[in-house]
């Protein structure tokens, strides 16, 4: 394997940072918040942040869609999408039309959360605090109800290199 050499200059530009986070491999998500009208957007940049208490985060830009909507709401929706779930993904990231109508398959939650059907895990959470980060916020938040999919051979959608990927098959 040939690595690129790391830039020296003092800052990262734009294009450099997107390159390098290009070979991230990351978990798909939709965020979902209560509204009128709900929002519901993808997002890769979902992560563990502690176990006691439980805390889970994840990063939204200040111009996206959905911000105003999860910029107020005390809950919101963690959806984790399985392998087969692509189109639920770029459902969730097209710009400019009704995402939920598009999708269908969602009923309301605690607090009017939107709730996607048929998701490989599911966290209701209960918003703690947003950081200003850039352009982004990062949103904080305890999760207070959850299912998943039982079946261990159900695997996630990742996103890499600027496209969906499916994860093979578990070794034994």
């Amino acid at each position: 394997m040939t690595i690129a050499p790391i830039r020296q200059d003092p800052a990262v530009d734009a294009d450099l940072f997107r390159a390098l986070l290009r070979r991230h491999a990351a978990a798909v998500v939709v965020v979902t918040a209560p509204g009128a009208p709900p929002a519901g957007f993808t997002a890769t940049s979902f992560t563990s942040v502690s176990l006691d208490p439980p805390l889970v985060s994840f990063c939204l830009a200040h111009t996206a869609s959905a911000w105003p909507a999860v910029e107020k709401a005390g809950t919101v929706a963690v959806h984790v999408l399985g392998q087969d779930q692509e189109q639920v993904a770029r459902t969730f990231s097209t710009s400019g039309i009704d995402r939920f109508a598009a999708h269908g398959a969602w009923h309301e939650g605690p607090d009017g959360v939107p709730l996607l059907d048929n998701v490989l895990a599911r966290m209701v959470c209960r918003v703690v605090q947003h950081v200003e980060a850039g352009d982004h916020s990062i949103v904080l938040a305890t999760p207070e109800s959850g299912h998943h999919v039982v079946d261990e051979a159900a695997t996630p959608l990742v996103y890499h290199a600027g496209r969906y990927a499916k994860l093979g098959p578990k070794a034994a």
